[in-house]
C-alpha cells in the first residue's frame, strides 16, 4: 500500500471541497509549533508532476514537538486521492499500466478506524498506526517518503513506493517492493534515487530491530479526544505552500 493506496469510498471530482476545519492550524509556519486539536494538511505530490499535489488529507495534530509530529486522521475525513482520468481506482489497475495511464484527482472520504501518524523531522519515513474495529491494533506501517517540508498549513511530501509492515509480535516484512520496481521501470525514480530509498527502508528496519520508539512508546494505547471535530478539507487544499521549513 503505497500513499495514494487507501482505503475510501468512492467520491466525486476534486473540486468545490468546503469550507477549512473549525481550528485550522495557526501555527506560523517558520517558527513555533501546533497545538493539540489543531487542523493542518498532510500532502503528497505526484511523482510523475512535482509540482502538482494529488494526496490531500486534513488531520488533527496530537502533538508537535522538536522530535515528533503526531497527526491523527478520523473516519470519515474528506480527502483528496488520485484516480485513473476515467476514474479506475489505482490499484485496480494493471501494474504494468498503473504509472503510465492518465490520471485526475478525486474527492473521497476515509472510512474505517482512523489512522494515527508518526513523523520525526528529517526522517525519509513516517510510521502510520492502523487498528481494526473496538480498537484492536493491527500493525505499524513505515511510509517511505521524501523528508517532509512544513508550511503554515500543514505538510508536504513525495510517496516513494516501497513500504514495510512491522506487527505487534515484533516481526516485519517489506512491502509494494513490486510496484517500486515498476515505478523505476515507468522513469519514476532513478537507480540513485532508488538506492537512496532502499538504504532508508534499512535504516528504519534497524530501528524496528532495536525496538526503538516509536514502536516501544506505547502509541497502540492511545486514544483521540471524542471532543475533536473531524477536520473538513478546504477549497484551496492545492495551494502553493508558502514559509517552507523542515
Amino acid at each position: 500500500m503505497t500513499a495514494d493506496m487507501v482505503d475510501t469510498t468512492e467520491g466525486g471530482t476534486a473540486g468545490g471541497h468546503g469550507t477549512s476545519g473549525v481550528r485550522q492550524a495557526a501555527a506560523d509556519g517558520a517558527a513555533g509549533h501546533w497545538a493539540p486539536g489543531d487542523h493542518v494538511l498532510w500532502r503528497y505530490r505526484d511523482n510523475a508532476d512535482p509540482g502538482r499535489f494529488h494526496i490531500c488529507r486534513p488531520m488533527t495534530v496530537v502533538q508537535d514537538t522538536e522530535e515528533l509530529l503526531a497527526v491523527w486522521m478520523a473516519p470519515g475525513t474528506a480527502c483528496i486521492k488520485p484516480v485513473l482520468a476515467d476514474g479506475t481506482p489505482v490499484h485496480r489497475e494493471p501494474l504494468a499500466t498503473r504509472y503510465t495511464k492518465p490520471r485526475r484527482t478525486t474527492r473521497d472520504h476515509w472510512f474505517g478506524t482512523g489512522v494515527l501518524k508518526l513523523a520525526r523531522p528529517g526522517d525519509p519515513w513516517s510510521v502510520w498506526l492502523f487498528w481494526e474495529q473496538g480498537w484492536q491494533f493491527k500493525n505499524w506501517y513505515v511510509n517511505l517518503e521524501q523528508p517532509r517540508r512544513r508550511w503554515s498549513g500543514g505538510i508536504d511530501s513525495e510517496d516513494h513506493f516501497l513500504d514495510i509492515c512491522v506487527y505487534p509480535d515484533r516481526h516485519w516484512e517489506w512491502r509494494d517492493e513490486d510496484e517500486f520496481a515498476q515505478a523505476q521501470r515507468d522513469g519514476l525514480m532513478t537507480k540513485a534515487r532508488a538506492a537512496e530509498v532502499r538504504s532508508a527502508g534499512r535504516a528504519a528496519i534497524a530501528q524496528i530491530s532495536a525496538w526503538r520508539e516509536p514502536y516501544s512508546a506505547g502509541w497502540e494505547d492511545w486514544r483521540p479526544d471524542p471532543a475533536w471535530q473531524v477536520p473538513r478539507l478546504p477549497e484551496d487544499w492545492d495551494r502553493p505552500p508558502e514559509c517552507l521549513r523542515s
